[in-house]
């Protein structure tokens, strides 16, 4: 018999922890290879840990709603196997590919002569005395920043159950910092002797905000976890970002004409429906090789220009959600690879089957308004991005063309395009010509393009 331990993987470049939802096995169940074992959360993505090994599930280390850091074994399989390599689950091989390190290898019996004992940074998370959980890096935390246990309480959690996640406790010292500052710029430099009216204010904590009262003729919602992440980065980003938007209005006609003539033997030909979106991606992608620092971010005083386009579609999810999978390398992909990466991206997004790199490392961000009826859009930009393109719903429209014999009206296929950008690196010539550039290459399709 051998043993191999299961690994917490790394679900991307900044996640450094996650929480177990649910033992789907539980010890002495036996578990095949590439079985689901367990399914863990994290503030990205909710994914499920399969077996690296078939073999029986011998010990779980770590109970549900615990917040273990990741590369921590949390549980062990024995294998029938004489000698087995500890694998870690595939979930980390395939989020972190060609890192170059090699599996140690196990010989039995390595679980029964080196036992699991959590350190301080993997322990489960600490209860409080309201029954609430913090994990140990969010004790630290408060702990450095001189937070009391009641002002821990307080603070807004997003994660699972209302948890308070490192990001949470991050913002509240920021916000909690920039208060501080606020006060001492807003106080005179000789202030009158003050009143005990102004004595007893000063000592007065600052109240929480009111709780709103509510008839009986309502109906309260509680967010769940994906909707206070999304409302938590898209506050995030607007006192990130100086956010300004351009328009302009493009005639698609040739476009719309092209695509109506050619998606029935395109279907035949490729096995995929062509959309819009593709053609979209790929007069973007045209576009930021003529303006690459469209495709940047920003990091303190430093532009990081981005030599990768990986660009990002906003796509809605039956419950209302929004996610964003990734087209990486979307440069180096025809209109039949876009299409076939449009749809298979939106397909899973759907299904609530996209991996976790797969909605990382975008580094421009698409989103089509015109899917639900919309004419134009002013999009949040997607951090740490610097620009958010939005495409509106494509209409007929009497236009003036300007012919050989003169300028005629006629009726034609018109969509606005909107472009939300950085003004911090991103000024109006840049983001207005960007965008300009796009609505051009769009009007500029070729008609006859072959497929």
């Amino acid at each position: 018999m051998a043993r191999v331990e299961l690994i917490m993987p790394k679900m991307g470049e900044s996640i450094m922890e996650a929480t177990i939802l649910k033992w789907r096995k539980k010890p002495g169940d036996r578990v095949e290879l590439d079985e689901p074992v367990l399914d863990i959360a994290t503030d990205k993505v909710d994914s499920e840990v399969p077996s690296p090994v078939e073999g029986t599930l011998l010990e779980v280390l770590f109970k549900e709603n615990d917040v273990v850091p990741i590369n921590t074994v949390i549980a062990i399989i024995e294998t029938e196997a004489s000698a087995a390599a500890p694998a870690a689950s595939p979930a980390v091989s395939t989020s972190v590919p060609g890192n170059g390190q090699s599996s140690p290898s196990v010989t039995e019996p390595v679980v029964a002569t080196i036992p699991f004992v959590p350190t301080a940074e993997s322990a489960p998370a600490a209860a409080a005395a309201g029954g609430r959980f913090y994990s140990p890096l969010v004790r630290t935390i408060a702990r450095e920043e001189g937070i009391s246990q009641a002002e821990l309480d307080r603070i807004p959690g997003t994660g699972l159950e209302g948890r308070v996640t490192k990001k949470d406790i991050l913002a509240y010292v920021q916000q909690r910092k920039a208060a501080s500052a606020a006060t001492t710029v807003a106080t005179p430099a000789a202030p009158a002797p003050p009143t005990a009216t102004a004595a007893v204010s000063t000592a007065t904590p600052a109240a929480a905000p009111a709780v709103a009262s509510v008839s009986g003729n309502v109906e309260i919602i509680e967010m769940d976890r994906m909707r206070r992440l999304i409302a938590e980065h898209m506050v995030m980003s607007k006192q990130t970002s100086a956010h300004v938007t351009s328009f302009v209005e493009a005639d698609v006609t040739n476009l719309v004409l092209w695509r109506n003539r050619i998606k029935d033997e395109f279907r035949k030909k490729y096995g995929e429906n062509i959309t819009f979106t593709p053609i979209f991606i790929e007069a973007i992608v045209r576009a930021i090789r003529d303006f690459p620092l469209i495709n940047s971010s920003v990091d303190g005083t430093r532009i990081i220009v981005k030599k990768d386009i990986n660009i990002g579609m906003a796509a809605a999810l039956p419950s209302g959600n929004l996610i964003v999978p990734v087209i990486r390398n979307a440069d180096y992909l025809n209109l039949v690879g876009l299409t076939k990466a449009v749809n298979d991206l939106a397909n899973r997004a759907r299904q609530n089957q996209l991996k976790p790199e797969e909605i990382q490392g975008g580094t421009f961000t698409l989103t089509n308004v015109g899917t639900f009826g919309n004419v134009m859009g002013t999009p949040i930009i997607n951090q740490p991005q610097v620009a958010i393109m939005a495409t509106g719903a494509i209409r007929k429209k009497p236009a003036v063309l300007e012919t050989e014999h003169g300028d005629v009206i006629a009726i034609r296929h018109m969509m606005f395009l909107s472009l939300s950008y950085d003004h911090r690196i991103v000024d109006g010539m840049l983001g207005g010509s960007f965008l300009r550039r796009v609505a051009d290459y769009l009007e500029q399709f070729d008609a006859n393009r072959p497929i």
